[in-house]
């Protein structure tokens, strides 16, 4: 299981969702267990339509790329909402409130915008937004991979390739990067300091210097998306007047904390080209800031389940958050973005930062110049890119065992705290209880369903009565239970195995002959009822 990092903000953050997580329809014991069966339910596709983070949000991108190229699938997503649809009388109505506010008002309670501390030296503000520069380059390697299989197609969304194949190098043939015509410097080459070293560098020495460029490019892309999505949506006071404190920390979480560490990058990233221009030291810097991506990009990430859940909460229950969202994505600033696609930026940049590091690795090889501590910072990287994922993993099973526990009814059985830290489920599902008599011969007099829940350390053996589930046995695992074949001359369908528990719930020993629906699905029961 992975391990939770005790780490007090993680945990800070954490308090405030479980208050806002208790505040929502299906986790409030006032509610009808209808309602909470469908919010546990939903969950528990939560869990099981997401594969990790990484794979989790990559297919979010995917889908949105395959819908642009002409695909309609519909792939997994941690990422997936349905909002609900308002009544265009409402919609007519509300909005009418909303255009009607009084801008006084509104300019009164408007948070201080937030004005960076830093400005590019080398990128002006016709650097376009992050969403732009990385959807381009996703959708430049999805045309290459069109004729692949879709596993590959997905797979493909890693963006292995940073820069447009170039035709036979020269000092001036390298193209590029895709998204990133910014002027007046798109390239390296372009800068009025490096024209004097040109005819000093080789082909492959001024793609080097490309790729390294492309960081600085990159963060300043993602600098000014950071800056909108906080001036926009963190700073609108309309927001903030129909969301709770709560509600406004989840919703955008440490978002300007994830700013101010991109600034930082990006000051000393050009504080290096203008030191010397070039450059060999980006994989220094990436390393200095270890620590800070650590410590704001752990959170923030973790924070993201939650985020869309509530998202998805306010755009059914609250008729005044779609439109006043409506209206924040039309100012010029955010360029046609959402509130989401602004949301998602921080998960974007830390995974792309591997892959930019990555393309600098493999331009350095053959490459006189030594670009210091490079390795270092990629696995330095792709070690807070797992931290998050286990992070994230364990919040979603976190969610799976609360909604779980609030369905599993132990009746007359010695009941047990379900949420345990570390636990989480293996498998679940439903196999037939033989019951069996005769004398020579044995034969199946009935057969009941019994729904199980295995967990990493806990066997549940139950019934169900509706939508819960009505515990009739437990043990614990994998220390108490023990599975046997079954041989087929006593006359028992070959898709049936022994269940064994040595020491139950009462502590006896008890035995339970169970089947499966096919062979397949039994040698699966039986695999991993026999993990140790």
């Amino acid at each position: 299981m992975a391990h939770v990092m005790e780490n007090e903000t993680i945990w800070a953050d954490r308090d405030d969702v479980t208050e806002a997580l208790d505040a929502r329809p299906g986790l409030d014991e006032q509610h009808s267990p209808k309602t909470n069966v469908e919010d546990c339910e939903a969950s528990v596709e939560l869990y099981y339509a997401s594969q990790g983070l990484a794979e989790a949000l990559r297919s979010v991108a995917t889908s949105q790329l395959l819908n642009l190229m002409g695909f309609s699938l519909p792939i997994p997503s941690l990422f997936s909402s349905k909002s609900s649809s308002l009544e265009s009388s409402d919609m007519n109505c509300e909005e009418n409130e909303v255009n009607r506010a009084d801008a006084t008002e509104v300019n009164a309670q408007q948070e201080e915008t937030y004005v960076a501390k830093f400005e590019s030296e080398y990128i002006n503000s016709s650097v376009p937004l992050y969403q732009e520069y990385w959807m381009r380059a996703v959708k430049k390697d999805l045309h290459r991979a069109q004729s692949t299989a879709l596993s590959e197609l997905v797979a493909s969304v890693r963006l292995h390739g940073l820069k447009t194949p170039p035709p036979p190098l020269s000092p001036t043939s390298v193209l590029s990067p895709p998204g990133l015509h910014a002027k007046p410097y798109a390239l390296w080459q372009e800068l009025p300091q490096v024209e004097c070293r040109l005819k000093s560098l080789s082909a492959q020495e001024i793609q080097l210097q490309e790729a390294m460029f492309e960081l600085i490019v990159s963060e300043a892309s993602y600098q000014k998306s950071l800056v909108v999505a906080l001036n926009v949506f963190q700073c609108s006071a309309e927001l903030k007047q129909i969301l709770s404190r709560v509600q406004h920390h989840v919703l955008f979480s440490n978002l300007k904390d994830v700013c101010r560490v991109s600034e930082r990058i990006l000051q000393d990233l050009e504080s290096h080209l203008r030191q010397d221009v070039v450059m060999s030291r980006v994989g220094d810097i990436v390393l200095n800031h270890q620590q800070d991506f650590q410590q704001v990009y752990v959170p923030y990430i973790t924070n993201m389940m939650y985020q869309e859940a509530l998202i998805t909460q306010l755009l059914q229950g609250n008729k005044k958050f779609p439109l006043i969202l409506k209206k924040l994505e039309k100012d010029p600033q955010c360029r046609r973005q959402t509130l989401k696609s602004f949301l998602i930026l921080p998960f974007q940049r830390i995974t792309r930062l591997t892959l930019l590091l990555e393309n600098i690795l493999k331009r350095a090889k053959g490459v006189y110049l030594n670009v210091s501590n490079l390795m270092e910072a990629i696995e330095a990287v792709r070690k807070i890119v797992e931290e998050c994922d286990r992070n994230v993993e364990q919040m979603k099973m976190t969610e799976l065992l609360v909604c779980l526990d609030k369905l599993v009814d132990f009746g007359n059985v010695k009941s047990i705290p379900l949420i345990t830290r570390g636990r989480h489920l293996i498998q679940e599902g439903t196999l037939k209880q033989l019951i069996v008599g005769g004398d020579n011969k044995v034969s199946v007099v009935s057969r009941k369903d019994v729904y199980i829940h295995l967990f990493n350390d806990l066997l549940l053996l139950s019934v169900r009565s509706g939508h819960r589930f009505v515990v009739q046995d437990h043990a614990l695992f994998p220390d108490n239970v023990r599975v046997e074949e079954i041989k087929t001359i006593l006359g028992l369908p070959a898709e049936s195995f022994l269940l064994h528990l040595p020491k139950n719930h009462n502590r006896s020993s008890t035995s339970l002959i169970l089947a499966a629906r096919t062979r397949s699905e039994k040698e699966t029961w039986v695999k991993v009822l026999s993990s140790k």
